[in-house]
C-alpha cells in the first residue's frame, strides 16, 4: 500500500495511540499516554479524539447514532476481502471473538484487500464527516458501499478502530470514562475532581476536554434534559461491611436504571448510556406529563410490574429498544419507574447534598407527586443484612444495595459509598473453546476465554460445541499460570493473538442473568460471566448443554416471586 505520511491530527495516529493504550501495563501509564496525544493536538481535535475514544461517533448526549449492524459490517468486509461469509469470516470471528479484529487481521493478510487500500491518512475531522454521511445514509446497501469506499482509504488498525467507534461503545482497551477525566486533568494541570465535576454536569467528555483545555471548566452548568453522570456500586463479595451502621439498604431491582427529566410538559427518559429511551415507555413519561411538576431529575429503576409483583428482567428485554411498543406489549408487558435518588429538586441541583438529604428531599416530592420510590431499611448489625438479603429475593429483586448515609452523589465511578450484594444468577460447566491474549498487565499471557458448551446430542447443530460467553476474571495468578500451560498442548490453530483450544480444559463459570440474544449461535448470552472454578477433575463430556441453559432460562422466568403488599421492596 502506498499513501501519503500521516498528519498529527491524522486518525491513523488516533489509532496507533489507543492501540498503544490497549498494549499499556498500569493506569497510570495509560493515563499519560493519552494525556501526551492530547496536549498535542489543536482544539477541533481534541474535542473529536476525546469523544471517539470515549463516547463514539457522536456525543452521548447528541441522540445521533451511526446505525450501522454488526452483520451489514461483516458480510461487507467478507465482500471486500473476497471470501466466503458463513464459511471463512464466520468461522475467522468466532476464533478471534470480535469482528473488528477479525476484519483488521483479513486487511492485514489478504492480498486481495491489501491491493484494493491506499491509505490517505485522514484527519480526525475528515472521519467524522464520513460518520455524518453515513448517518444520514438510511438504505443498508448505500451504508454498504460508504463502507467499502471509506476502507480502500485505511489502513488495518484504522479500519478496526473505524468501526469500533462507530459502534457507540467501550474501545475495550481496559481505558474508560473515569481514565478519560484523569488524562484531561493531568493533560492540562486541572483538578481532577473539578475535571469530574464538569463531566457531571456537561455529560460530555468532549465538552469537559475543552473547558479543561481553556482552564474553564468553572463554566461548567447544570441543564435540565441533559443527561448527568450515573453514580455506580461497587460489588462485594461477603455480605459484610466494617460498619454497617454508616450504611442504608434497599433492594436491588431486577430492571433498567434510567434517570427521568421533566419539567412541566416536557419528560424525558434516559438510560445508564445516555441514550434517550421515552419512546420505548411511553406509560411512564406520559405519566409524569400528567404531574405537572417543577424541574427534577429522577434517578431509579424501571421494572416490567404485574399482579403486585416485580418481573424477570428477561420480560423488561421485550420492551427495551421499541420505540413505538404496540398496545399489546403495552399490556402484556407493563412497567412503572421505582426512583431512589433525585439529582434536581425544583430547579436546582442537589448532588453535592448527602444521601440522608436529597432522601428527604425525595420523599418529600414522591409523596408530594405520587411517584413510587424505594423504601429504605436501618442496619444495627451484620444479620440485618442477610435478612434483608433474603427478602429481595423473594421479592424476585437481584439483592441489596447498601449506600453510605453520608455520601454526595459520587457520578459516573465506582467507590465504596454504594455497594451492590448479588447472589450469582447461577453456574455451568463449560469447555474452553478459544484463548485471547490479555493486555495491559496480562500481557504476554493468554487471560481471556471464550467458552462453550455441549450441543453434541442436539439435532440442530453439527459441532460438538458453540460458544455461550467469553470470561476473563474469576480465577487467582496461580491458576491462570497453571492454565496457560495446560493450554499448550491443545492448541489446534493461532490467529493472531487467538488460540483455537482442542476441547480438553472444563471450567465452571458463574454468571448474573440468562438473557436471549438472537445474535449468538446459542440464542443466549450469559450476563457478566466468570469463572468459579477450573475442573481439573472433569472431562469435555461433563460440560453442560445448550438444553440446560434453556432450562435455566425458563427456571428464571417462572421462579416464585413474592408480591409487595407485605414488606414492599418500595413505597
Amino acid at each position: 500500500m502506498k499513501g501519503e505520511r500521516p498528519n498529527s491530527d491524522s486518525f491513523f495516529r488516533f489509532c496507533k495511540t489507543v492501540q498503544q493504550i490497549a498494549e499499556t501495563r498500569g493506569s497510570n501509564r495509560k493515563t499519560a499516554t493519552f494525556a501526551e496525544y492530547l496536549r498535542s493536538l489543536e482544539e477541533e481535535s481534541v474535542a473529536l479524539a476525546t469523544r471517539f475514544i470515549g463516547e463514539g461517533a457522536f456525543s452521548s448526549v447528541s441522540g445521533k447514532r451511526v446505525s450501522v449492524g454488526h452483520r451489514t459490517i461483516a458480510v461487507c468486509a467478507a465482500e471486500f476481502c473476497e471470501i466466503d461469509y458463513d464459511l471463512v469470516f464466520k468461522s475467522c470471528r468466532t476464533a478471534t471473538g470480535s469482528a473488528s479484529e477479525t476484519i483488521e487481521k483479513l486487511m492485514e493478510n489478504l492480498d486481495v484487500s491489501i491491493e484494493k487500500r491506499t491509505p490517505a491518512f485522514w484527519s480526525l475531522s475528515e472521519i467524522q464527516a464520513r460518520y455524518e454521511l453515513m448517518q444520514k445514509t438510511g438504505k443498508r446497501d448505500k451504508k454498504q458501499r460508504l463502507l467499502t469506499e471509506t476502507w480502500q482509504h485505511m489502513t488495518p488498525i484504522e479500519i478496526k478502530y473505524f468501526i469500533r467507534v462507530m459502534g457507540q461503545g467501550s474501545l475495550r482497551i481496559g481505558f474508560e470514562s473515569k481514565s478519560i477525566v484523569n488524562a484531561m486533568a493531568l493533560a492540562w494541570n486541572q483538578n481532577q475532581e473539578d475535571v469530574r465535576y464538569a463531566h457531571m454536569l456537561t455529560g460530555s467528555l468532549e465538552k469537559t476536554a475543552l473547558l479543561c483545555r481553556t482552564h474553564s471548566l468553572e463554566q461548567a452548568r447544570f441543564r435540565l434534559f441533559q443527561p448527568l453522570s450515573f453514580m455506580l456500586a461497587s460489588p462485594i463479595q461477603s455480605r459484610t461491611v466494617e460498619d454497617v451502621t454508616q450504611y442504608i439498604a434497599e433492594e436491588k431491582f431486577d430492571g433498567m436504571r434510567c434517570q427521568v427529566h421533566v419539567e412541566g410538559s416536557k419528560t424525558v427518559l434516559f438510560s445508564r448510556d445516555m441514550n434517550d429511551i421515552t419512546a420505548s415507555f411511553p406509560e411512564i413519561a406520559d405519566a409524569f406529563i400528567k404531574k405537572n411538576m417543577p424541574a427534577q431529575v429522577l434517578d431509579g429503576e424501571i421494572c416490567v410490574f404485574n399482579h403486585d409483583i416485580i418481573q424477570p428482567f428477561q420480560l423488561l428485554q421485550k420492551r427495551m429498544g421499541v420505540k413505538k411498543p404496540t398496545e399489546n406489549l403495552l399490556k402484556t408487558y407493563p412497567v412503572i419507574f421505582i426512583a431512589y435518588d433525585i439529582l434536581c429538586a425544583n430547579g436546582a441541583p442537589v448532588f453535592d447534598l448527602t444521601l440522608t438529604d436529597r432522601r428527604k428531599i425525595l420523599e418529600d416530592t414522591c409523596q408530594l407527586y405520587e411517584i413510587r420510590y424505594s423504601r429504605q431499611f436501618e442496619l444495627t448489625e451484620t444479620a440485618d443484612i442477610d435478612r434483608f438479603f433474603d427478602r429481595a429475593l423473594a421479592h424476585g429483586n437481584e439483592g441489596l444495595m447498601l449506600k453510605m448515609k453520608s455520601s454526595t452523589y459520587e457520578y459516573g465511578q465506582r467507590r465504596k459509598s454504594w455497594l451492590k450484594v448479588k447472589k450469582p444468577g447461577g453456574s455451568v460447566d463449560t469447555i474452553i473453546m478459544y484463548a485471547h491474549a490479555g493486555s495491559g498487565k496480562r500481557g504476554g499471557t493468554y487471560s481471556d476465554f471464550t467458552l462453550g458448551i455441549s450441543v453434541k446430542e442436539d439435532s440442530r447443530y453439527e459441532e460438538e460445541f458453540i460458544p455461550i460467553g467469553k470470561a476473563y476474571g474469576g480465577y487467582t495468578d496461580d491458576e491462570l499460570k497453571k492454565l496457560n500451560k495446560a493450554l499448550k498442548p491443545l492448541i489446534v490453530e493461532r490467529f493472531g493473538p487467538t488460540l483455537s483450544i482442542k476441547p480438553g480444559i472444563v471450567v465452571e463459570i458463574e454468571f448474573d442473568d440468562i438473557q436471549l440474544n438472537k445474535r449468538t449461535k446459542a440464542g443466549y448470552t450469559l450476563r457478566f460471566p466468570r469463572f468459579r472454578a477450573i475442573r481439573w477433575d472433569l472431562s469435555p463430556s461433563d460440560a453442560d448443554t445448550l438444553t440446560d441453559i434453556e432450562n435455566l432460562y425458563q427456571q428464571k422466568l417462572t421462579q416464585s416471586r413474592k408480591p409487595q403488599q407485605k414488606h414492599a421492596s418500595f413505597e
